[in-house]
């Protein structure tokens, strides 16, 4: 069941109903201009990892800016994202079991569809899905990043599982992805620096492997918010697929820049609106978001430009703030913004996505793929 819309285009933002998840779009506009503009120059493509957004909408902006495709992480994202009119999905996940690939083979109907893999038993389940439904599977080879995931990391078996995709009427080697997720959030900006740089090396020399033995290596998939300066300076991606940089989060905030500074490169445009529902005691409140509207995997969130207060525990439909010594205490109904502290799984909390300008409701947009694991 889908939940009533929070709020109405026209409404003012004290008239929005509590918890919602709201998207400044000054913030989001600019982010997703300056992604598209630094990938521009690097003479490089963009392929956002619709994973964070889940929106149609926000999607077909990324399209606007100059975004060849997108990145889905499951095949129901990916099947729910085709109204925004992209016509190239990177499915960038080892899809597996009859059901799941029989759906990706219908979606290959309909969009150009390139996915994962890294081994080859997987290659012929690949090659039996896309021959039992009349299709061409477009594959990259997962590498290893070096952060011991999904990836391949055995380099001697790289050429034997990229002839046994080629070998395959059914199947088209395009390349590589090399995706180093958790080196995103390294915080010294040093660290994410040689990351970026290791995988990007450990892409170059699978290259040079694949195409010494005339095997094709067309495109080099990866690259993230993190990191998203120097994967485009290493040499080694055609393209790239950052996704929280449309909105950030908490987390992003506690990397560093190279000077000391917390790493800002994009504003943050995506908040959870909040109302105080109890002031319990001189420097305590209670307000009506919890751990049903915040995802805290990656910590506690913060308050926007409240450094005063502090979101100190949430049990299930609450939250509890602390104010500082000094600080104000937020009174009955007061709205905050809170700041999630891990932007993806937080949008998958919601049914609606409230875009704000200027301090009224300019949309209410649905999160397409809310709840799309499969």
């Amino acid at each position: 069941m889908v939940s009533p819309a929070p709020a109405r285009a026209g409404d003012e933002i004290g008239s929005i109903d509590t918890p919602a998840l709201i998207v400044d779009l000054d913030a989001l506009d600019f982010n997703i201009d300056a992604m598209a503009k630094h990938v521009r120059v690097s003479n490089m493509m963009l392929r956002p990892h619709a994973k964070t957004h889940k929106s149609v909408e926000i999607a077909r902006r990324q399209f606007a800016a100059g975004a060849i495709g997108l990145c889905c992480q499951k095949v129901s994202e990916a099947e729910a994202l085709l109204p925004s009119g992209v016509s190239d999905m990177l499915v960038s996940n080892h899809i597996v079991g009859a059901a799941k690939l029989d759906k990706l083979a219908e979606l290959a109907r309909k969009v150009r569809i390139t996915t994962l893999t890294s081994d080859t038993a997987h290659v012929t389940e690949l090659a039996d899905a896309a021959r039992r439904n009349g299709v061409i599977f477009e594959i990259l080879i997962e590498l290893d990043a070096g952060d011991a995931r999904m990836g391949l990391g055995d380099e001697s078996q790289l050429l034997p599982l990229a002839e046994a995709i080629a070998a395959s009427p059914h199947l088209k080697l395009r390349g590589l992805q090399v995706y180093n997720g958790p080196f995103q959030h390294l915080r010294p900006q040093t660290e994410r620096a040689a990351a970026a740089k290791e995988a990007g090396q450990r892409a170059l020399c699978a290259r040079i492997v694949l195409e010494s033995a005339g095997l094709p290596c067309d495109l080099i998939s990866g690259g993230g918010t993190g990191t998203y300066a120097e994967d485009t300076s290493v040499g080694a991606f055609t393209e790239l697929q950052p996704g929280s940089y449309v909105f950030m989060d908490g987390d992003y905030a506690r990397n560093f820049s190279a000077d000391g500074s917390s790493y800002r490169p994009f504003r943050q445009s995506l908040f959870v609106l909040t109302r105080v529902l109890r002031a319990a005691a001189p420097d305590v409140v209670y307000v009506d978001a919890g751990v049903k509207a915040l995802n805290l995997d990656s910590g506690m969130p913060t308050l926007h430009e409240r450094p005063d207060l502090v979101f100190t525990k949430a049990s299930d439909e609450q939250g509890r703030i602390e104010t500082l010594p000094g600080g104000k205490t937020p009174a009955l109904g007061e709205l905050l913004h809170i700041v999630p502290s891990h932007c993806d799984p937080t949008v998958n909390q919601f049914d609606w996505m409230v875009a704000v300008r200027g301090g009224r409701v300019t949309d209410v947009w649905p999160v397409d793929a809310r709840g799309c694991v499969l």
